[in-house]
């Protein structure tokens, strides 16, 4: 009778070794930001709570609806860059462009808006962009990499 019980070992000797690295290499597109994922999310989480932390609720209910949903979109787009990374950073450059809407949206969806709304929308526009631009330089550097 045939020997079908598992071994446990090393799969260096397993004769797809080389093929599984090379699918495993594939997958994640050569990217270097595996770490960015996370930032991105914890950014898009604060970004929708911002309003109850910053108790602007009542102040600025315009920016409470803004800043919610644009939080959920920047915490989507992480998921996704987690779950399916070659086909969804070519997003990244629409969570650059929502930095840049975060960071003068206070003046535009707000109504005088104080200042700690004011820096809280800098601050998450800022690392939102940074964040974006290091998404596209990962996912232009993996696309020439092919």
């Amino acid at each position: 009778m045939a020997d079908v019980s598992h071994h446990r070992g090393d799969l260096a000797g397993h004769p797809d070794a080389s093929e599984m690295q090379a699918r495993y290499d594939r997958v994640l597109g050569g990217r270097d930001v595996v770490l960015v994922d996370g930032p991105v999310f914890l950014v898009g989480l604060y970004c929708a709570v911002s309003p109850w932390i910053l108790h602007f609720t009542a102040a600025q209910p315009a920016l409470v609806t803004h800043n919610l949903v644009l939080g959920i979109a920047i915490a989507l787009l992480a998921v996704g860059f987690t779950v399916t990374p070659a086909r969804m950073y070519g997003l990244s450059g629409a969570m650059c462009a929502i930095g840049v809407w975060m960071i003068i949206s206070p003046w535009i969806v707000g109504s005088a808006p104080d200042a700690g709304v004011i820096w809280s929308n800098i601050v998450v526009g800022a690392l939102t962009f940074l964040l974006g631009a290091m998404c596209v330089a990962a996912a232009s550097k993996s696309r020439r990499a092919t």
